[in-house]
C-alpha cells in the first residue's frame, strides 16, 4: 500500500491507496501531522510514500517523519510523467505539478485543462503530448470575500452563497452577485479562450470549491475534488519504476 500526503496552510489530507484505488482518505489539522502519520501508518502496511506541501514544513519535523516513513518529498527536481514546459519550472507550486501528472495519467493523449479552485483558483495547461504549458492564478471564492472586507471600511465579511439572480438587490446581494457570478463568468471564459485554440479540451474542476462550483458554471466540466492526491498517487509510481 501507498501512503499520499498533501500538505496544505492548515491542514493535512492523507490517502491510502493500492495500485490505482483510494481506499482511504484522512484529513486532521497540520499541527498534529506526526501523531495521526504514525496512526496510519500503523493501521495499514504501508510500502512507499509521498508528501507535498504547499505550506513550509521544518527540516526538524521532516527528519521525524523519515524515521518512520522516509518518504518522497516532491520539489521541481523530482521525476513526473510529462514534460515540463514551464519557463520557470523551480517556482512552480507543487500542488500544480501533482495535477499535471493527474492529468496525463486520467487522460492520455488529450489536451486538458485543469482547474484547481481554493484560496486561489489555478489554471494548468497540458497538451495531448504530454506537454505541460502553465496556466493562470486567480484568487480564490474566499480571498475575494475576504479582500472586499479588508480593503473597504463598510463592506462586511459574507459566507459563500448561491446566488438566485446576478442582479443584486441589497449590498448583500450584490457582494454574493460579483464574487459568484464574477468568479463563474471567468471560469467559463478562460475555458471559453483554451476551446477556441483547443478544440478538444478536456476541462477538469478540482479543490475545495469544486461541487460549489460546478453547480454555476455553464461549461462542461469532469469534477474531481481528489485530483492532486490521485496526482501524488502517479508521481510516486513514475518513481518506483524509474528508480
Amino acid at each position: 500500500m501507498y501512503l499520499i500526503i498533501d500538505v496544505g496552510n492548515t491542514r493535512v489530507k492523507v490517502a491510502v491507496t493500492e495500485t490505482d484505488t483510494i481506499q482511504d482518505v484522512f484529513v486532521f489539522k497540520k499541527a498534529k501531522i506526526i501523531s495521526e502519520l504514525k496512526k496510519i501508518v500503523a493501521k495499514f502496511p504501508i510500502t512507499h510514500s509521498i508528501m507535498s506541501s504547499v505550506a513550509s514544513i521544518s527540516e526538524k519535523k521532516k527528519e521525524r517523519i523519515n524515521d518512520f516513513l522516509y518518504p518522497l518529498f516532491l520539489d521541481s527536481s523530482s521525476k513526473v510523467p510529462f514534460e515540463n514546459l514551464y519557463r520557470t519550472p523551480k517556482t512552480l507550486g507543487v500542488d500544480r505539478i501533482a495535477l499535471a501528472s493527474a492529468a496525463v495519467n486520467k487522460y492520455p493523449n488529450k489536451n486538458v485543462l485543469v482547474l484547481d479552485a481554493g484560496t486561489c483558483i489555478t489554471y494548468d495547461f497540458i497538451t495531448k503530448k504530454g506537454e505541460y504549458l502553465g496556466g493562470a492564478i486567480s484568487p480564490g471564492v474566499q480571498m475575494r470575500y475576504k479582500a472586499l472586507h479588508s480593503f473597504t471600511s463598510k463592506l462586511p465579511l459574507l459566507e459563500t452563497k448561491n446566488i438566485e439572480n446576478f442582479v443584486g438587490f441589497d449590498t448583500n446581494s450584490s457582494i454574493h452577485s460579483g464574487v459568484v457570478n464574477g468568479v463563474s463568468n471567468e471560469i467559463d471564459g478562460v475555458i471559453q479562450q483554451y476551446q477556441k485554440k483547443y478544440t478538444d479540451l478536456t476541462v477538469v474542476l478540482t479543490g475545495g470549491d469544486t461541487y460549489f462550483l460546478s453547480k454555476q458554471l455553464k461549461s462542461v466540466i469532469f469534477a474531481h475534488p481528489n485530483f492532486v492526491l490521485e496526482g501524488l498517487h502517479t508521481i510516486l509510481i513514475h518513481n518506483i519504476a524509474n528508480d
